[in-house]
């Protein structure tokens, strides 16, 4: 603790970098951020935009690149966007994607992780890329390889079945769709790579909304996981860990 302290009093550390590494989360105006969440969970801390005012994001991505060198950010609109890049150092890395409303940034001297296995995010549809693509960013986060697989769904079966083994060479498969939500269940059942279903609210009348989808999914046949309605960001952070289990166990 002297250590830090003194660092603090010197000027190589700052109050929020000495508060993360003594409690594990760093205070802000905005919140508090879990500064030790992949160190403890192994999934990055992330910041969810919606319901925040631009300046509480900003000020949680100051904190959070502070602290561990990166920044995700997710459910962003575009005034988030530009409150957060306007405060950001000239040599800072930005991803922005602007379907999946996703922002990530890194410090110029972050060392992104990297394991040894591979996440298929899979759509269904055009429809379903925004939940996708927020499930791809946290598996990329964690460090896998993400391979996406984009509308194959189940109209017509030959578009899956063209990329089977792109699916069967993945460790763990992350399937989103809406409507009738079927295409998590056909993938689980011709591959042996542990499915996620991402139900998503595209769909319209009696069950739309991904209602339709969810009950499909969490009445499979095959075996499969599923997570809530656009919840891409627990889909891709339960691949992500999956994932890490997996190239724990090739190290090992």
């Amino acid at each position: 603790m002297r250590d830090i302290l003194d660092a603090v009093a010197s000027g190589d550390l700052s109050p929020a970098e000495a508060e993360a590494r003594l409690v594990g989360y760093a205070t802000t105006d905005a919140g508090r951020f879990d500064a030790a969440r992949e160190r403890r969970r192994g999934i990055p801390e992330a910041v969810l935009a919606e319901g925040k005012t631009p300046a509480e994001v900003a000020s949680m991505a100051e904190t959070a690149l502070e602290t561990t060198g990166r920044a995700l950010i997710t459910r962003a609109d575009d005034a988030h966007v530009a409150a957060v890049t306007d405060g950001l150092p000239a040599d800072a890395t930005v991803d922005h994607d602007e379907r999946a409303r996703t922002l990530v940034v890194h410090a110029p001297d972050f060392d992104p992780p990297t394991i040894d296995a591979t996440v298929a995010v899979v759509t269904a549809g055009t429809s379903d890329a925004a939940a996708a693509g927020e499930a791809a960013a946290l598996a990329h986060a964690v460090g896998a390889t993400v391979e996406r697989v984009d509308d194959v769904g189940v109209a017509h079966l030959g578009r899956i079945v063209d990329h089977l083994d792109t699916l069967r060479a993945a460790d763990v498969a992350v399937v989103a769709a809406g409507r009738e939500g079927a295409l998590p269940t056909v993938v689980a059942g011709l591959v042996d790579t542990p499915v996620i279903g991402l139900p998503v609210s595209a769909g319209y009348g009696h069950g739309g909304e991904g209602e339709s989808a969810l009950a499909s999914m969490l009445q499979s046949c095959t075996v499969l996981s599923t997570v809530n309605i656009d919840d891409g960001f627990t889909a891709g952070a339960q691949a992500g860990l999956i994932a890490r289990a997996i190239a724990g166990a090739r190290d090992g």
